[in-house]
């Protein structure tokens, strides 16, 4: 067992901080909102603390999941930020979906100060979180891997480590692009079964199980169907996310087409006040159109 500290209790961070809580670790937490950590910590039975500084003070391992790379930078370096409690030969695990730059940089200042640093991106959205259920995809040296691997197991199904710093976040961006193609081709299938006068059920009972099957047939179709948004892994997050897959292909000279065209898609589905809404409305901009 290990003493922790878990900054940010979003819909991610506080699922994963309660599984690390009910294996039986130590487990401190961190949130920019105060009263959602007391909370984590009333019902948890763990402690919360008022600056990522005194979060991580004599924590093993620091945990953090928060919103984006200026999110990171703040809980990591800024003012009362994570390093300036952590204790040489302590390591900093970022569950964070962020810009690889971020995380090289993040890890330049960790090892300034003797702090290991593994950049660990996950998949499985909130649902994964709360079940225990995520894979993730890390970025790091062996060894710094291989101390946070059986802790990350209390929320994992799988984790790999994919290379050195940065190289998590980089296949994080290679789901998100995939998921993005795939949500497009899902939205305008079932659409077309509705406007064709099957049954959407049916079609996918039948299909799913060949090669066009894939999980969001699996688990979103029902709820594509019933034209219900209001559920699962965000709009806003997810434009978040395409937005360093492009800066990044733009970087490393990879075109990504389809890719930038299905952001602008989810643009228009923002424009419908969909921005809270699960990434699979894609459909709902095609059915607008389509009227």
């Amino acid at each position: 067992m290990a003493r922790v500290a878990f900054l940010g209790m979003g819909v991610m961070g506080a699922p994963m901080a309660g599984h690390l809580a009910g294996g039986g670790h130590e487990v401190c937490v961190y949130n920019r909102t105060a009263a959602k950590a007391a909370a984590w910590a009333d019902k948890h039975g763990g402690r919360s603390a008022p600056t990522p500084r005194e979060a991580a003070e004599g924590a093993e391992i620091v945990f953090a999941c928060v919103g984006n790379d200026d999110d990171l930078r703040a809980v990591c370096t800024g003012e009362d930020g994570a390093f300036s409690g952590m204790g040489e030969g302590s390591l900093f695990v970022d569950h964070t979906t962020v810009s690889a730059g971020v995380t090289r940089e993040m890890a330049e200042a960790a090892g300034a100060k003797g702090i290991a640093f593994v950049d660990a991106p996950v998949s499985g959205g909130q649902a994964g979180a709360e079940n225990g259920q995520l894979v993730i995809m890390c970025g790091g040296a062996q060894a710094d891997f291989d101390r946070a691997d059986p802790v990350m197991a209390a929320y994992a199904k799988a984790t790999r480590l994919m290379g050195e710093i940065g190289a998590g976040q980089l296949t994080k961006m290679v789901n998100q692009i995939c998921i993005a193609g795939l949500l497009q081709g899902l939205s305008e299938a079932m659409l077309f079964a509705q406007k064709a006068g099957l049954d959407g059920e049916a079609v996918v009972e039948v299909i799913q199980g060949g090669a066009a099957g894939s999980w969001q047939m699996v688990n979103r179709h029902k709820t594509m169907l019933a034209g219900e948004w209001n559920h699962g892994f965000a709009v806003d997050w997810m434009r978040k996310d395409l937005a360093i897959c492009l800066a990044e292909g733009e970087t490393i000279g990879a075109p990504l087409p389809a890719t930038a065209l299905i952001d602008q898609f989810y643009k228009d589905v923002q424009a419908m006040d969909g921005g809270r809404w699960d990434t699979s409305s894609l459909m709902a901009r095609l059915a607008k159109l389509a009227g």
